[in-house]
């Protein structure tokens, strides 16, 4: 890298004409530049590579055996620097060969992605998505290394230092088999607190969770009687048996079958995030693809 500290590249690119010119002044003719101009250029050419590069002869000028080494390495530089200068290229989805990698919940595939993947289908046939359960401790430096391109989770838990977008405002609703014997009418609180409940503990084995938070404020309690690590699963619980679960309203709308009831507390919703690093920001395809998500999350409607 030291050979470049003082590099001057509008050097080399009249190096380059002057391969394929062989004539002073018919490479300042190209150049837009002047005769004398390119004769300053000609003699730092030859101060920089120490050779003379360029000899008069009878059909004009003749290159040394060090400037027809240089032809082919220089065009190949000039080439690639050029391509990194140009400007990016807009993102055609349909010829698209690449693979986006994204974490996510059971939750956030049933509520974001599977909203989003007609449209990603539809539209970008041959990219592939890898979808990979979210380890919300691990999300920023899953994005740093590139493990991640984009990420579902909740805005209090996401981690600082990424990019964010909101995706809806989630609130919680209490849900049941169609026909349970003790929901044929508006609960009370103390009802409520008497019903058998199923929690999602994503850690594992929790039987608490922010209805029992609000609840302890109140100095009261539910009967929480399974833990379940994935909401998928919760809605099979809920369709076989009298057990209820306070889920989130855009889940518990997608489990066709289920009855959806007002409950008699109120339980603090949250906000849906899609999160990606920095230097993903400005990419054409990342950006077509959260344009492609949030617009899914939009067309599925507000719950």
């Amino acid at each position: 890298m030291d050979n470049l500290k003082n590099l001057d590249l509008n050097l080399l690119r009249t190096l380059s004409v002057l391969l394929a010119e062989h004539n002073v002044s018919r490479a300042a003719e190209r150049l837009h530049l002047s005769q004398p101009s390119v004769s300053v250029q000609l003699a730092k050419l030859r101060n920089m590579f120490e050779d003379p590069l360029l000899l008069p002869g009878p059909r004009g000028m003749r290159p040394t055996a060090r400037a027809e080494s240089l032809r082919e390495p220089l065009a190949v530089a000039l080439d690639a620097l050029n391509e990194v200068m140009s400007p990016l290229q807009p993102f055609n989805p349909s010829s698209a060969s690449l693979t986006w990698r994204i974490a996510a919940t059971d939750y956030s595939e049933a509520t974001v992605l599977l909203p989003a993947l007609p449209l990603l289908r539809k539209f970008a046939p041959n990219a592939r998505l890898s979808v990979v359960q979210i380890a919300p401790r691990l999300i920023a430096r899953q994005c740093d290394l590139g493990e991640v391109d984009l990420a579902f989770h909740t805005a209090d838990e996401s981690p600082e230092g990424l990019r964010r977008r909101t995706l809806f405002k989630e609130h919680y609703v209490l849900v049941a088999r169609p026909g349970h014997p003790r929901l044929k009418r508006r609960i009370t609180l103390e009802q409520f607190c008497k019903l058998e409940h199923v929690v999602v503990s994503p850690d594992g084995g929790g039987f608490a969770g922010v209805t029992d938070t609000v609840l302890a404020q109140m100095g009261i309690q539910r009967r929480v009687m399974l833990s379940v690590p994935h909401f998928s699963f919760v809605r099979d619980v809920l369709s076989r048996t009298d057990l209820v679960a306070m889920l989130p309203s855009r889940l518990a709308r997608a489990g066709a079958g289920l009855r959806i009831v007002q409950a008699p507390v109120d339980v603090p919703g949250y906000e849906m995030v899609m999160l990606w690093h920095e230097r993903l920001h400005r990419d054409p395809s990342h950006q077509w693809l959260r344009e492609m998500v949030g617009a899914a999350v939009n067309a599925s409607g507000q719950w």
